[in-house]
């Protein structure tokens, strides 16, 4: 897995490698700036323009490295200064200066007047590289840096930023008023926290990390404990099947979903369990109805008593998709929460979850919540608003209250592994999984992976990201908006294989 870290762990690291390590700031302003010329050199060919925004500190003095090397390929790079040129960092200042003595143009764009009469040549650009404010920005854009922003956006070239989109922050992803939205993000040593969940996500475009000198152990030996996914680590954690399993074996699952016109939901997560390797799986309801070819064995499930006769001799339980949302359903939630039995909550089965008064899952088997935001709001008692705003505070709070693993849905899917746990980010999936269907999906994979003896947070996340890795190739073969949930379980066997490779 990459970290992802914090402005205050990224100040520290850098501090560390220019203190203790001795490589000067400036030596990690030049490779900085030469990793984002490298992702720009492939947008815009030589002879073609891009316009440099830069701010007054040491995002600025990437940026001039950024143009001067430009020049040194034969694009015609202009740095366009927002700050104050008496405040230009030293390091920054250093390179500039450079910039400078090897013909580069600076126009100062430091007042709303000189950014409206700059307008236009920025927007002409075949490529707007954002070099305004870096991890330090904690207050909104306003002025002339606001307007700078929203000239950038309209641009008609791509958009490149640089460490973290102006007007993002860099812990939360949070817009702080307005902000870049990049076509892609280089980011330096390590990914930072805002840039790979819920909007910061969406606002940084594709994401590449820039090895510039600052060692990956600071990060380690900091106990830095949000970190990505990658795919090696979900292939790693993959049930390996082997020639002496049998259907009983390879995980025993029970999908307790469904209600009148709702009966789809919890014929997803079950399929999904299937496709996810389990090899038995009951979906229990009321007049459950799958029909005679489905490989899915059902059962009447409308009582306490039926759950409890139904859960025996199962390895893992999910409930939740698509289920009652009246006294029934609430019932049977409070009765599976007694099961000493894997459980994955969901939909539905969170809604029931919330309306309790004490919804403490911690101590005996394994329980995974998998909330959207709507969900974890009603847990936590708050807004959707407030828990995208912090997307890894809400996972974590909701954690710490329920004692269970908590799976966050949405733009990077966040996993914590309970109370005080470390958080996982899942890179893969897009808009395409934005259907009716696809949580439900996800539930199955999950409660799959658990009924074959994977450890529940692990359970969570590498279900995250097989899910996503489904929802992508869906994507590529059908198109986001063609694509639905029910594809996307069909995808799984191959999302798998291709892990599995």
């Amino acid at each position: 897995m990459r970290y992802a870290v914090t402005a205050e762990q990224m100040r520290a690291f850098d501090a560390a490698t220019i203190g203790e390590l001795g490589l000067p700031g400036a030596v990690l302003m030049e490779t900085a700036g030469r990793a984002v010329v490298d992702v720009v050199s492939d947008l815009v060919a030589p002879g073609g323009s891009v316009a440099v925004c830069c701010g007054a500190g040491n995002n600025g003095g990437d940026g001039y490295v950024i143009a001067r090397v430009l020049r040194e390929h034969g694009v015609d790079a202009t740095v366009y200064l927002a700050g104050p040129r008496d405040r230009v960092s030293s390091d920054a200042a250093l390179h500039l200066g450079a910039y400078e003595r090897c013909g580069g143009v600076c126009r100062t764009a430091d007042t709303a007047g000189a950014v409206a009469g700059l307008a236009s040549a920025i927007e002409r650009a075949d490529v707007v590289v954002d070099a305004l404010f870096g991890t330090g920005l904690g207050r909104p854009l306003e002025g002339h840096y606001a307007d700078l922003v929203e000239i950038i956006n309209r641009s008609a070239g791509l958009r490149v930023a640089v460490d973290v989109p102006s007007g993002l922050h860099s812990d939360t992803g949070a817009v702080l008023g307005t902000a870049v939205r990049a076509d892609a993000t280089v980011t330096m040593a390590f990914a930072k926290v805002g840039l790979v969940t819920g909007r910061g996500a969406a606002f940084a475009g594709r994401l590449h990390v820039a090895e510039i000198g600052i060692p990956q152990a600071l990060a380690r030996d900091a106990g830095v404990d949000v970190r990505v996914v990658e795919r090696t680590d979900a292939a790693l954690h993959l049930p390996s099947p082997s020639v002496a399993d049998y259907k009983t074996r390879r995980g025993v699952v029970l999908v307790v979903a469904g209600s009148p016109g709702k009966q789809g939901a919890g014929r997803l997560a079950a399929l999904a369990a299937l496709r996810a390797g389990a090899g038995l799986v009951t979906l229990a309801g009321a007049d459950v109805d799958v029909g005679a070819p489905d490989p899915l064995m059902t059962t009447t499930v409308e009582t306490a008593d039926q759950l409890v006769a139904a859960a025996t001799g199962k390895d893992v339980v999910a409930i939740g998709p698509g289920m009652a949302t009246g006294p029934g359903g609430a019932a049977l939630v409070e009765r599976a929460l007694e099961l000493d039995v894997p459980l994955v909550i969901d939909a539905d089965g969170l809604n029931h979850l919330a309306a309790l008064s004490t919804p403490t899952l911690a101590g005996g088997a394994p329980r995974v919540l998998t909330p959207h935001p709507g969900e974890a709001a009603r847990l936590l008692q708050t807004t959707s608003r407030d828990v995208e705003a912090d997307r890894v505070a809400a996972v974590r709070e909701l954690a710490r209250r329920t004692g269970a693993v908590v799976l966050l849905k949405g733009a990077g899917t966040l996993v914590c592994d309970g109370p005080g746990g470390a958080v996982t980010v899942n890179p893969t999936g897009g808009p395409a999984l934005a259907t009716a269907g696809s949580g439900d999906v996800l539930t199955g994979v999950i409660a799959g992976l658990l009924g074959q003896g994977v450890p529940a947070a692990e359970a969570a996340w590498v279900g995250a990201y097989l899910h996503g890795l489904a929802g992508d190739d869906c994507a590529a073969r059908l198109g986001t908006a063609g694509t639905i949930a029910s594809d996307v379980v069909d995808a799984l066997p191959a999302a798998w294989t291709s892990l599995s490779a």
